[in-house]
């Protein structure tokens, strides 16, 4: 029984490896044309484009795994039928029920790991991904070239004679006008400074230098060996929450709701399908070609329009969309495969 088992997964593996990695590289497409619509506003360099890609892998991995079980579930079976293998299993008193029971054993797992990717690495990789773009923004805001008037660093234009390879500027110039008659015009110029960034406030540290303020007649000058001037461009933070905070707010975020609902349903696909990806895959060749084909499209857009469609309340469209599939798919399968064979 054993060796049924090991060739059967083999035939599943070999079709489930194929079209998984198909699909895995088809998706990885789409989702690096999306990346580099990123370079239009911020710039990055290859490895980061790379970093920013290894965040996106577990929702790559969440559209392609559960649609590559299903589907490669059933053309293994579809063609072990064509072959008479199938007939050969059932002639040797393998009931279907124990093959659905082997099956359903490995969905319940995928559909196990899906949800851990769903529930946990999901949310890290969706905020260590804004962050990061985030981040970019902030640096692209304060980029500062040298022997260039008219560039700003928050409400100062800033003039830079000259940089170092250490990202240290020499001969620095800042002016802030005065918006209002009330206001005092300040200029200040040091011999070196250096920009930094911490949770989206940025620092520019100064280093010798003097600094004036200019009112009508009045001038008021002092001198200073280090001066820290900060610039909130972000008032996002910069962190990255739990898991579960992320997903805590399911009930009464409408656009997070929907999110919720769909990735998990999505990790259910392979529990939900798999049934019908036996009672589309197992046929007597002889007497019947089967719908395979059209199975598969019939379950995956009905399966997915559902998901789309109801998200509120969320727990509840989760229940009764995968209950109501894999009801059906049990009916289904004994209607036509258990009671058949």
């Amino acid at each position: 029984m054993k060796l049924v088992y090991k060739y059967l997964l083999n035939q599943f593996l070999s079709t489930m490896l194929s079209l998984f990695f198909t699909l895995f590289i088809i998706v990885s497409i789409i989702f690096f044309i999306q990346l580099a619509k990123i370079t239009a506003y911020i710039e990055i360099t290859f490895f980061e484009l790379i970093k920013l890609y290894i965040f996106l892998l577990p929702k790559i991995l969440i559209f392609t795994l559960p649609i590559s079980f299903f589907i490669a579930l059933t053309l293994a079976f579809y063609r072990l039928s064509r072959e008479n293998e199938s007939t050969v299993l059932f002639a040797l008193s393998i009931a279907p029920s124990m093959i659905a029971s082997f099956f359903v054993k490995i969905a319940a797992l995928v559909s196990a790991f899906m949800l851990v990717v769903v529930l946990v690495f999901i949310p890290i990789s969706f905020e260590l991904f804004d962050n990061f773009v985030d981040y970019k923004k902030i640096s692209a805001k304060v980029s500062i070239k040298t022997g260039e008037f008219g560039q700003r660093y928050g409400e100062w234009l800033v003039f830079i004679d000259a940089k170092n390879s250490d990202e240290t500027y020499k001969n620095i110039i800042m002016y802030h006008p005065k918006k209002n008659p009330q206001d005092k015009e300040q200029v200040i110029l040091a011999k070196e400074g250096k920009l930094e960034t911490n949770d989206g406030v940025i620092t520019f540290k100064l280093d010798e230098g003097k600094a004036y303020e200019i009112k009508e007649e009045d001038w008021h000058i002092s001198s200073f060996k280090n001066l820290l001037i900060k610039s909130k461009l972000s008032s996002k933070e910069l962190n990255t929450q739990s898991f579960y905070g992320y997903w805590s707010d399911v009930t009464s975020n409408k656009e997070k709701a929907k999110e919720f609902v769909i990735y998990i349903l999505i990790a259910l696909f392979p529990l939900a399908s798999v049934l019908f990806a036996l009672s589309f895959g197992i046929v007597t060749y002889r007497y019947e070609k089967g719908f395979a084909y059209f199975g598969i499209f019939v379950i995956i857009f009905a399966y997915f329009t559902l998901l789309i469609s109801f998200y509120n309340p969320p727990f509840v469209a989760i229940t009764v969309i995968f209950s109501s599939f894999l009801i059906t798919s049990l009916f289904y399968f004994k209607a036509k495969i258990a009671s058949k064979y």
